[in-house]
Order: C-alpha cells, then structure tokens, then sequence
C-alpha cells in the first residue's frame, strides 16, 4: 500500500513540476549562442528579461503566455533567449549573472518582466515592457504576430 501510495505521489509531482517547466520550450542564456542560431536559422532571437524566482509579474506571464499551446506553436520562428535575474543567486552562475547585467546594461531594461526582440547582429526590432494584473495576454501575442510579419 505504501508504495502504492509512494508511486501516485510521484506522479502528481512530476505533473506539477511539468507545469511549471514546459519543456516544449528551448531556451537559450547565452546570447552568443542565441545569435548563432539566429543567424544560420534566419529567426529573430526573442529575449525575456525575469526575475525568475521573485518577480510575481513574470511568474504570471510564463504561466499565461509562454506556457500556453498558442505561444509554443509561435515559438519555432524565434531564437529564445532566457535573461534572469534571481535572488537565489544557486539557479545561476556567476558568469552568466555577469552576462545578463551586461544585457540589462545594453538595452537598458528598467522594469521586468521585459521581452526584447533582436536580429542576429543584436539590434532590437521591437520591445515590450511588464504584464498585467488583469492577466490580459492580448499585447503580447500583438506583439509575437507583429514580429512574425
């Protein structure tokens, strides 16, 4: 009964946890990289600039945008480029915290969540700032099929 008990848990967990980390998304955190693939896949690098562990806006819009099955279909036509910024300074490394502040210095985001999209060579073709509390999602996919045309 026990393991019986054990085995359903685990189940559930993993659910939840499947949830939370929708692996149906590739993302990149080395924006060297990310303009790699953008150049050989001639795609835009989508960036996501989150405070990954704290910032309740950004918790809310990879739940209500980046998780949804509309934003993963969209999402094959964009390089995906992770710029975090925990307090738990464990779900990063040192370098790549280096990294994003040099990102976060060069484009200048003042407020997260923030999403940037660039080219290959790094220049933004559009940016959008925060998410709301009413959980609107509408701006953001204007901004996805504004990129894709």
């Amino acid at each position: 009964m026990n393991s019986v008990l054990m085995i359903v848990l685990l189940f559930i967990s993993t659910l939840f946890y499947a949830q939370e980390h929708d692996t149906r998304l590739n993302w990149e955190t080395d924006f060297e990289i990310a303009k790699t693939k953008s150049k050989k896949s001639k795609k835009p690098i989508l960036m996501l600039f989150t405070g990954s562990d704290w910032c309740a806006p950004c918790k809310m819009l990879k739940k209500d945008f980046f998780y949804s099955d509309k934003f993963i279909e969209k999402s094959n036509h964009f390089v995906l480029l992770l710029v975090d910024f925990p307090r738990n300074k464990e779900l990063i490394t040192p370098a790549q915290e280096a990294a994003n502040k040099v990102l976060n210095s060069k484009y200048g985001v003042r407020s997260l969540p923030t999403l940037i999209a660039v080219n290959y060579k790094g220049n933004i073709l559009d940016k959008i700032k925060s998410y709301n509390s009413g959980r609107d999602t509408s701006y953001h996919f204007e901004f996805i099929d504004k990129l894709l045309r």
